[in-house]
């Protein structure tokens, strides 16, 4: 098979979700053409979908090394590089920007990476475009809202965040990001609404489930805290752990003692950590 071949093949394996075979199918062509960039951007992308984040991260090092002209394959590309912190990652990001500005995933993954390098002026113009060019596609909206709630325009990245959610309802890692900036919003039970909605699509999240938990122990919603305090046991290793038990703590004082809690420590903290991750 040509390499186009190849491509059109491996691109419907991974819209259906077949990642196992797309991977084989682009490491065999590999073989063929070691430098081709798309079948090195494309395995990358195959490999971290299976959680194999060092072969992807070696896919799209190299896929960079050829320097690509196409804006999408340095999108992609750069975005992988970003999520290991490599410092070529802004050089690929801002050429898929500069030669694709009407491609929405140039715009978007520069944004982002903008954004969570302290650049958050020049990120939202970057996103807000993002979201002018594809107004349907959740993530731009979640990107936009992340990066204004990073520049402390809190309400206005709820409203983002939220229309991402509305879009995509079963999005429960931006539902996290909602419910936290309602915890810094003061607004605790749509805090809570949404914090223990997206627990219980992250029973593998022990932060998630810890910070829902103290949000319904907040409004008094006793046995779904106790429940959800329960649930992040399984989860909990680490520093989880030690949270874990001074969440129980300050359940067990009362509902002020956990939205107190909530508010200067786990929270802030929390919402922190999850602005600097990709979404």
């Amino acid at each position: 098979m040509t390499v186009d071949e190849v491509l059109h093949e491996a691109l419907q394996l991974g819209e259906e979700g077949r990642w196992e075979k797309m991977a084989r199918l682009l490491d065999d062509a590999l073989q063929e053409e070691p430098d081709d960039p798309y079948l090195l951007c494309w395995l990358g992308v195959a490999e971290r979908e299976l959680g194999n984040d060092g072969a992807a991260y070696d896919r799209f090092r190299r896929c960079v090394m050829q320097n690509p002209l196409d804006p999408h394959v340095l999108a992609l590309a750069g975005a992988g590089l970003a999520a290991f912190d490599d410092p070529d990652a802004e050089m690929a990001l801002r050429a898929a920007a500069l030669s694709g500005p009407e491609l929405p995933m140039a715009r978007l993954q520069y944004g982002a990476y903008l954004a969570r390098e302290g650049m958050v002026d020049e990120a939202l113009e970057h996103l807000r475009a993002a979201v002018e060019l594809a107004p349907e596609d959740p993530a731009m909206h979640a990107e936009l809202g992340a990066a204004l709630v990073l520049k402390d325009e809190l309400e206005e990245g709820a409203r983002s965040l939220e229309t991402a959610l509305e879009i995509a309802p079963d999005d429960a890692w931006t539902r996290v990001l909602l419910g936290l900036v309602w915890v810094e919003l003061d607004e605790t039970e749509a805090a809570a609404q949404e914090l223990v909605r997206a627990a219980r699509d992250r029973e593998d999240d022990a932060e998630a489930l810890i910070v829902a938990a103290l949000a319904a122990a907040a409004v008094e919603w006793d046995d779904v805290a106790e429940e959800l305090l329960a649930l992040a046991e399984y989860p909990a290793e680490g520093a989880d752990i030690q949270l874990l038990q001074e969440s129980e703590s300050a359940l067990r004082a009362g509902p002020e003692s956990a939205l107190r809690f909530l508010r200067t420590t786990i929270g802030p903290s929390a919402l922190r950590d999850r602005l600097a991750t990709p979404l």
